[in-house]
């Protein structure tokens, strides 16, 4: 990736980075950042010199036909491991355990805690189970990464992207040595998922919303049907309107020519008397 896609990204984009001195050289780090667009897990990687794994959906490695075969055959080759995110607590537990083997091969492991892409660009809450989890059963660092503006040059749908410097933000690598043996406390998992989200808040200068990013996507996509009903019930009773008004207008004029008759039938009658 690093040679046939990150060197013409560079060259193309030109993305800024600030904080490359916060990636260590060699040893396991969880990069956690934010999610703004699909060329995220491309941006980052192509700026480090090291190699950095990200899970992803297990839908990039079984869609059929050619262009799923080579969305497979990219997302191997770059290391990316499959996950079933359908599974529910069985997908957050092989999500977990891909993270753990990463680290302990000493590897850079690469997880957005929102679980998804921000629907509107605002910083949604971090999802306790896979960031905080992985961090506290193997003790390794968290650094904290910011993407800027990634949305804007691909937002979710668009196939082309726009050509536009993008901007990075490496934070400082956060310590969670003092909650070792307590990665199955919920209360601490969230403490350390909300300490990691400040930190990228504070990076990427988003508007932080309270709620799950899936939330969030319901509620858009809930609020975006309920647009649409009302667009088809406004429609349809405008066509209602419309069609009564065309009644009216019928019979105002079959009214119309009914006394312009009758008027002229007055008018012979009196002509003949």
């Amino acid at each position: 990736m690093k040679f046939s896609i990150g060197g013409p990204l560079k060259l193309a984009f030109r993305p800024w980075v600030e904080g490359l001195e916060n990636i260590p050289a060699e040893g396991p780090a969880i990069l956690a950042s934010n999610h703004l667009s699909f060329s995220d897990s491309f941006f980052l990687p192509a700026v480090l010199d090291r190699k950095v794994t990200f899970i992803a959906k297990a839908e990039y490695f079984t869609t059929p036909g050619v262009k799923g075969r080579m969305t497979a055959a990219f997302f191997k080759g770059v290391g990316q491991l499959p996950v079933d995110r359908s599974g529910g607590r069985g997908a957050g537990e092989a999500a977990i355990k891909s993270g753990v083997d990463v680290i302990e091969r000493g590897e850079l492991f690469g997880i957005y805690p929102e679980g998804t892409r921000s629907p509107d660009g605002r910083l949604y809450r971090g999802k306790p189970g896979g960031l905080a989890r992985v961090a506290l059963a193997t003790g390794a660092p968290v650094i904290p990464v910011a993407m800027i503006d990634t949305e804007k040059i691909q937002p979710p749908g668009k196939v082309m992207p726009k050509l536009m410097r993008p901007g990075i933000r490496i934070g400082r690598p956060l310590d969670f040595s003092r909650y070792n043996g307590m990665e199955h406390d919920r209360f601490v998992l969230r403490a350390v998922t909300d300490e990691v989200m400040y930190e990228i808040m504070k990076l990427s200068g988003q508007e932080y919303v309270d709620i799950y990013a899936t939330a969030a996507k319901r509620q858009i996509a809930d609020e975006a049907k309920a647009q649409k009903q009302a667009l088809k019930e406004a429609q349809k009773e405008a066509e209602q309107v419309q069609k009564e008004a065309e009644q009216a207008q019928k019979e105002a004029q079959k009214e119309a020519e009914q006394a312009a008759q009758q008027t002229e039938k007055d008018q012979k009658e009196r002509s003949d008397s």
